[in-house]
C-alpha cells in the first residue's frame, strides 16, 4: 500500500490537476484501511472508504464510483500490476473527447501460462455470446467521464459484472495498450475456482447462450433417443431381433441423467440470479468515510470540551 500511495501521489503531481485518490476496504484485515487513514492527516487527496464487511471486488468497485467526485475517474487496483504511470496517457485521451479510455493488456507479467491462456480464451468467448461489445484483455484499469460514471451508477442491478456493465453503457471509447505487471506484494485472493465463478458470472449476466445450448442439446438428444427407440421396435416387430445390453442401457442412462443435471444446473443458475434481484438488497454497506476533514471534525468537539471553563452560579 505505501508503494501505491507515492506512486500514484507522484505521478498525479506530475499532470499539475487537482485530485483525490478514494482507497475501498472490502473488509479487509491486513491493516492497510488503518494505514491509510493514518496518512490521510498529511495527505487530503486520500478518502478512505471502509465498508461494513466483505461484499465482493465488484461491490467493491461500485462503492468507490459511488464516492469519486472528480470529472474523471480512474479504476486503479492497488496491487500495482496496473501501473499508474499509465494515468498521463489516459487523461490525454479524454482531453481529446473519449469518455472512457480502456487499457487492454499486451503482456500479463507474473502469471502462469494455465492463467494466461484460460484469461485469452475466456475473454473471446464472453465477447462471442455477449450482446455487448465487451473488449478482449481488458480488465477494469480504466479512464472514464463523469458522463460515464453517471451512466454505470444508474444501472442498480445486484449480480454485478463490472466489465459487462462497463461495455454496455457505450459512449466514445478509447483504446491504449500496456504491460501488466506482476504484483508488486502480497498474494492474490483469486484462485481458479473465484476465477471460474466470476466468468460464469460476466457469461450469465450479459448472455442467454447457455439456456439456449441447454435446449438445443435437449432437443438433439430427444430426436436421437426417439430415433434409436424406433429402430428397436421396428428390429423387434420386423426381424424378430431381442434387443440386448444392459452394461449400453446403464452408460446411456447415466449420461442422460447427468444431462438433465446440467441443463436444470444452467437453469438454476439465472433463477438464482432473478431470485437475488427481487431482493432489492442494497449492493454494499458504508462502515464509515475517513479523509483529512471527517478527522478534524471528529477532533474539533474534543478540542472544545477542554477549553470549556465551568461558570460560577449567579448569587
Amino acid at each position: 500500500m505505501p508503494e501505491c500511495v507515492t506512486r500514484l501521489g507522484r505521478v498525479m503531481d506530475g499532470t499539475g490537476l487537482p485530485f483525490e485518490a478514494v482507497f475501498v476496504d472490502d473488509g479487509g484485515r491486513d491493516g492497510g484501511a488503518e494505514w491509510l487513514m493514518a496518512q490521510c492527516r498529511g495527505r487530503e487527496w486520500i478518502r478512505v472508504v471502509r465498508l461494513s464487511r466483505n461484499f465482493g471486488k465488484e461491490a467493491a468497485l461500485t462503492a468507490g464510483l459511488d464516492h469519486a467526485r472528480g470529472d474523471a475517474v480512474v479504476v486503479l487496483d492497488a496491487d500495482l500490476q496496473d501501473p499508474p504511470e499509465c494515468i498521463p496517457a489516459m487523461i490525454e485521451r479524454w482531453r481529446a473527447g473519449a469518455d472512457m479510455v480502456l487499457m487492454q493488456r499486451r503482456s500479463r507479467g507474473g502469471e502462469t501460462w494455465l492463467k494466461r491462456t484460460s484469461a485469452h480464451l475466456f475473454y473471446r468467448l464472453l465477447r462471442r455470446l455477449s450482446r455487448s461489445d465487451i473488449p478482449a484483455d481488458t480488465g477494469d484499469f480504466r479512464l472514464m467521464s463523469r458522463r460515464a460514471v453517471d451512466a454505470v451508477r444508474r444501472l442498480d442491478e445486484r449480480n454485478r459484472y463490472m466489465k459487462g456493465l462497463f461495455a454496455w453503457v457505450g459512449l466514445p471509447t478509447e483504446v491504449l495498450r500496456y504491460d501488466r505487471e506482476a504484483r508488486f506484494a502480497g498474494r492474490s485472493k483469486w484462485g481458479y475456482w473465484r476465477l471460474v465463478g466470476l466468468a460464469l458470472e460476466g457469461i450469465t449476466s450479459f448472455s442467454v447462450a447457455p439456456l439456449r445450448w441447454a435446449a438445443a442439446i435437449g432437443a438433439v438428444a430427444a430426436l436421437l433417443g426417439g430415433g434409436y427407440g424406433l429402430w428397436i421396435i421396428a428390429k423387434a416387430l420386423l426381424l424378430g431381433v431381442m434387443v440386448r445390453g444392459y452394461p449400453s442401457l446403464t452408460a446411456l442412462i447415466t449420461f442422460l441423467g447427468g444431462l438433465q443435471l446440467l441443463t436444470v444446473g444452467i437453469v438454476g443458475e439465472y433463477v438464482g440470479k432473478v431470485y437475488l434481484e427481487t431482493k432489492q438488497r442494497p449492493i454494499y454497506l458504508v462502515r464509515d468515510v475517513v479523509d483529512r476533514a471527517s478527522l478534524r471534525r471528529e477532533s474539533a468537539p474534543s478540542r472544545a470540551a477542554a477549553l470549556e471553563v465551568p461558570r460560577a452560579d449567579a448569587g
